[in-house]
């Protein structure tokens, strides 16, 4: 069986740029999951672990976990040919990996025509970014990524990891 060589499917005929059109797409439950890293200098990651990842804005987790969230719901905003998905299920996990390593995983699910990959990025991207912004005070040495889908389900390909 011959393969079918892979397009970019943002593109219509004449190569200009194009929202792919899901209408004739059957409307199946769909889920992805992303993550995103955080690496801090060692004496910053030793202090945020001893304040329990609490900083003199807030608790940083739990503010992480709220930007991830608007950020999932707002992806459509943000990147110009995703389409306004309604978002049936959010779950952000933020914890250690390592000695100096916050991991961020980011898992969304929908019933829809369209899956939720840029989504779960977008998401945990938001919720590094965030973890960066209350934590630059002790240093600007804090290093993001990298960001990957960890896997998909639904649509016409299943990916890797999913919930």
């Amino acid at each position: 069986m011959a393969r079918r060589e892979k397009t970019l499917t943002h593109l219509d005929p004449k190569g200009r740029p194009a929202m792919v059109d899901v209408s004739a797409k059957a409307v199946t439950a769909r889920e992805a999951v992303a993550s995103c890293r955080v690496r801090f200098p060692l004496d910053v990651a030793q202090q945020l672990r001893k304040s329990g990842l609490k900083s003199a804005k807030g608790g940083i987790v739990e503010t992480a976990i709220v930007a991830g969230t608007l950020a999932v719901k707002r992806t459509h905003e943000l990147i110009p040919f995703c389409h306004p998905l309604p978002i049936d299920g959010i779950r952000i996990g933020i914890d250690w990996s390592g000695e100096r390593e916050l991991e961020i995983e980011c898992a969304v699910k929908t019933t829809h025509r369209t899956g939720v990959e840029m989504e779960a990025l977008t998401g945990a991207t938001v919720a590094a970014l965030t973890v960066y912004d209350m934590c630059k005070a002790l240093s600007h040495a804090i290093v993001l990524g990298p960001a990957k889908l960890l896997g998909k389900r639904g649509g016409k390909r299943d990916f890797g990891k999913t919930v």
